[in-house]
């Protein structure tokens, strides 16, 4: 069913996505949430399809704190934070032992409010040599990755404003050329910030104030880098809207209202807008929506005809969706809906197939990877089903892996290294090794 205020028009154009922010690397890279191109797809790899805690495991280390960020790796480190000690922490990790090589405390820790996560929720982001870490306290930092040493850091809470996010913070830090850039949504004071990588020096700032009542005002979900009119821009999902803007200079590019029609107090989002090529996915309304946007007709003033398709049938509140060659691939976690996996047709919204997983009372929180034409979906218990052949008609679960560290909450998504996977359990960080 369509929504009326969400007419669903009869044509779609596709304009080839040029230009990110970064692109996969020699060196496997998984530079920010999402991986290089914020859209959850591995390059290609012989990566694990069976393991358990007795068998694949390279390594696992217990990693001491409370957190859920996804890490992300450059080089033989990967990164993630931690609230140890009623701190800040950023940590590395040596990836071929799995031992901390250093860590660093980056002010106090203020979460602790969700029972999933913490303050320490917000995933890194790394490039060339630089780790960028943001937390619920407003600390951002850029650190050094080769030694953990303070390059600068900030506080956006100090120069703009407190926080008023009722929960602790789920919005991770994303990368462009020039700059690290945070979101800030929330039902006070709300903006997009760009920092200059380099110095820690505000490059540009614009206010997000947009008419959404009370914690509908409230986002969670991360910006992410893309192209409009073969320029770089950035995407946002949150109160509400989608904008668009323009990745040099902030401005808002564009922007769409109408997702929240009946004006629900309570639609905080949380998962993450996903594109490719010139449509952005933005799921909804705590798992009930799903709308696809063709960007080139949102910046040129197009309004709700700039909408591709729309479901009110099928969502995902949490997980963000993975999208490649053309497929949209969304992790219900609504009561209803839990565990079912949608794989949509990204031009037209179709749904080309449908699979359940076993029926179980654990949800999900992690989001779906893509890798070797496979689509790994972990739940809140670390158990990761393995889905797959993509390329078939009928894809079906080919594996369900299970690890020894089952407590809720697993939060974080699986990140490929090289043939191998690193997954972040509540308490430990297991690298997988491939078949």
């Amino acid at each position: 069913m369509l929504r009326e205020s969400f007419p669903c028009p009869q044509s779609i154009a596709i304009v080839a996505l040029i230009a990110l922010s970064t692109t996969v690397s020699a060196d496997d890279s998984w530079p920010q949430w999402r991986g290089p191109n914020q859209n959850g797809v591995a390059q290609s790899g012989n990566y694990p399809v069976q393991w358990d805690e007795d068998s694949q495991i390279a390594w696992k280390k217990q990693i001491p704190g409370k957190g859920s960020s996804t890490p992300v790796v450059e080089g033989q480190k990967a990164f993630l934070t931690s609230g140890l000690n009623e701190k800040n922490v950023l940590m590395a990790i040596d990836t071929s032992t799995g031992e901390i090589a250093w860590q660093l405390d980056l002010g106090p820790d203020r979460g602790n409010k969700h029972k999933k996560g913490g303050g320490s929720n917000p995933s890194p982001a790394v490039d060339d040599g630089r780790v960028f870490a943001y937390f619920r306290s407003g600390d951002l930092a850029c650190v050094s990755a080769a030694d953990g040493k303070l390059i600068w850091q900030t506080n956006l809470q100090d120069q703009f404003g407190e926080d008023t996010l009722w929960w602790d913070l789920g919005s991770s830090p994303m990368l462009t050329d020039s700059a690290v850039v945070v979101a800030v949504m929330q039902s006070g004071p709300s903006y997009l910030v760009a920092f200059n990588k380099e110095t820690g020096d505000v490059m540009w700032k614009e206010d997000r104030v947009l008419d959404a009542p009370e914690e509908a005002a409230q986002s969670y979900s991360t910006p992410i880098a893309t192209t409009v009119n073969n320029k770089p821009a950035i995407a946002v999902m949150g109160a509400d809207h989608l904008t668009l803007h323009d990745a040099a200079t902030g401005k808002t590019i564009g922007k769409l209202g109408g997702f929240n029609p009946t004006d629900h107090k309570y639609f905080r989002s949380i998962s993450s807008p996903a594109a490719e090529g010139d449509i952005v996915v933005c799921p909804y309304a705590r798992g009930e929506s799903v709308t696809a946007v063709r960007m080139n007709d949102l910046a040129a003033g197009k309004g709700t005809d700039a909408i591709a398709w729309f479901r009110d049938d099928l969502g995902s509140d949490v997980p963000t969706p993975a999208i490649d060659n053309g497929r949209v691939y969304l992790v219900g976690d609504g009561k209803s809906s839990r565990g079912t996996i949608w794989c949509l047709d990204l031009n037209t919204g179709e749904t080309l197939w449908t699979l359940d997983t076993p029926k179980s009372r654990i949800s999900f929180s992690s989001s779906p990877l893509i890798a070797n034409d496979h689509l790994y979906v972990t739940g809140e218990d670390a158990l990761t089903h393995v889905i797959g052949p993509l390329s078939s008609a009928t894809p079906t679960i080919v594996a369900s892996n299970k690890l020894g560290d089952d407590e809720p909450f697993t939060v974080a998504s699986p990140v490929p290294i090289e043939d191998s996977l690193l997954l972040r359990s509540k308490s430990n960080l297991y690298r997988i090794k491939g078949q």
